[in-house]
């Protein structure tokens, strides 16, 4: 027998929480500048991440939930994980368990923000709360608890819940195997996983992620001297190194076209192309009319589902630094011995990521030009992940839920990000129903500047969240 909740109670047990704890507790955490593994490479000696699991834990024993126990994992030389384990309602302790993901690391401070914004500074304005890391992904932890809640506060039974907060998502998620196979034992065989870490097409319907991409990273070096040389006595006859790079480039991305090597690519399923259509005609342009262009500067398509489909399930190339060179205002008349540049090649969720990145390396290390000495050194590359289908009950679950707390129709996206642990666990626990959605909507700029987390939205993904989790109680172990 399903399990009724009172969506108003839900709603303004929720808000409450937000307003009187989650969001203070956010403001203190975008205060933090616990950068991820990748961007600090000193985070332990600086003692961030142990301020950031602070926070967390603090906030759970100021915020006590029934049956919930936690502990800190510190496996060494790795970032903290949080594990937090929600003891079953009584005589719901044989149903399926949830599992519920997030990260509280974060991506570095990028520039460019607002006069009065900043990465580590907490700004609410407008229904808006800015800061870096808010929406990506600090509020996961918090908005997960409150869940389950909003269950007990109106006595409704839930399932066992688990409770995951790495600290190495924005990094690969490196870390993350070594707490999974320490941790197995106890996380078990979920049955949902509930991953907030997502994105969102608008602001104004619940969007569950049905696919993301994989991801390439790595710097594509070039080599010609020992050391710089006066550009007017060299130029002309040593080549310039980016000059090389350029076309080294030009080996896995059409310049003029942005067409990609075609063994990056992968035949799209018919449904995707459909669901690409469909969402188009509900987004329209705001596919890309949230991004701050310059005047005259056009999207790569006319066609938003072909903008779609290019950003959910084809490659994309970023370059996403560059070495070698001084500032403009220090450069001199000098011909430089080498230039870098570190390429984010985002890959299509089906396509294998490995073979991709021996692919790309072997493309760009033979025949360089002038003999050129070209190394490609690159991080183990990241398989994308394709969402199996979704129950009839989660299928039910996530369409009553989008109508209750957003008034509109649940959406379906794939992500044009990844998410590596959802590759991990599909792969570990074949059947798992995944939930996987968030708050980073058009213009929220994850990564960039300007970050912020749409609380309006958070709230109702959070009593969204808490339907799903009732729902699952109702269900039997397959």
């Amino acid at each position: 027998m399903r399990n009724i909740l009172d969506p108003d109670l839900v709603s303004k047990y929720v808000s409450d929480k937000w307003d009187a704890s989650i969001i203070p507790a956010l403001k203190e955490y975008i205060k933090i500048p616990n950068k991820s593994p990748a961007f600090d490479a000193e985070w332990e000696a600086h003692g961030y991440m142990d301020e950031a699991m602070d926070l967390l834990t603090n906030w759970l024993d100021a915020n006590p939930t029934e049956g919930l126990t936690y502990e800190v994992c510190k496996l060494p030389g790795r970032t903290p994980t949080l594990f937090a384990e929600v003891e079953a309602s009584p005589g719901y302790e044989d149903k399926p368990s949830v599992f519920l993901y997030g990260h509280y690391d974060k991506q570095p401070e990028f520039d460019g923000w607002e006069e009065g914004l900043g990465p580590w500074i907490p700004v609410e304005r407008d229904g808006k709360l800015y800061g870096r890391g808010g929406a990506d992904d600090g509020y996961a932890m918090f908005g997960s608890v409150a869940a389950i809640q909003a269950l007990q506060a109106q006595n409704i039974p839930h399932p066992r819940c688990v409770l995951f907060i790495e600290g190495c998502e924005e990094s690969g998620s490196f870390d993350l195997p070594f707490y999974v196979e320490h941790l197995k034992d106890r996380i078990g065989r979920p049955s949902v996983v509930v991953c907030l870490d997502a994105g969102a097409a608008n602001y104004e319907q619940l969007w569950i992620t049905t696919s993301l991409r994989g991801m390439l990273i790595g710097t594509l070096t070039v080599q010609v001297l020992s050391e710089g040389q006066h550009s007017g006595l060299a130029g002309g006859i040593v080549p310039s190194t980016f000059r090389i790079l350029r076309s080294l480039m030009e080996r896995i991305e059409n310049s003029e076209t942005g067409e990609m090597l075609s063994s990056l690519y992968v035949d799209i399923p018919e449904s995707v192309v459909d669901a690409a259509h469909q969402m188009a005609q509900v987004v329209g342009t705001e596919v890309y009319s949230e991004f701050p262009w310059l005047s005259g500067v056009t999207p790569t398509s006319e066609s938003v589902a072909d903008l779609i489909l290019a950003n959910c399930w084809e490659p994309s190339l970023a370059t996403v630094g560059l070495s070698g060179a001084p500032d403009i205002e220090n450069a001199g008349n000098t011909l430089r011995p080498e230039t870098s540049a570190k390429l984010a090649i985002r890959l299509p969720p089906t396509l294998d990521a490995k073979t991709a990145g021996e692919q790309v390396k072997t493309l760009l290390e033979s025949d360089t030009p002038y003999g050129a000495h070209v190394t490609f050194d690159y991080e183990p590359p990241m398989m994308g992940w394709c969402a199996p289908e979704e129950d009839p009950w989660l299928a039910e679950a996530l369409r009553d839920t989008s109508q209750t707390y957003f008034g509109k129709p649940v959406g379906h996206m794939g992500l044009g990000g990844g998410i590596p642990f959802m590759k991990m666990l599909g792969d570990a626990y074949p059947g798992t129903q995944f939930v996987v959605t968030g708050v980073l909507g058009p213009a929220s700029n994850a990564h960039g500047p300007n970050e912020f987390l749409h609380i309006e939205t958070g709230k109702r993904v959070t009593a969204c969240m808490a339907e799903v989790i009732a729902r699952a109680a109702d269900q039997s172990v397959k």
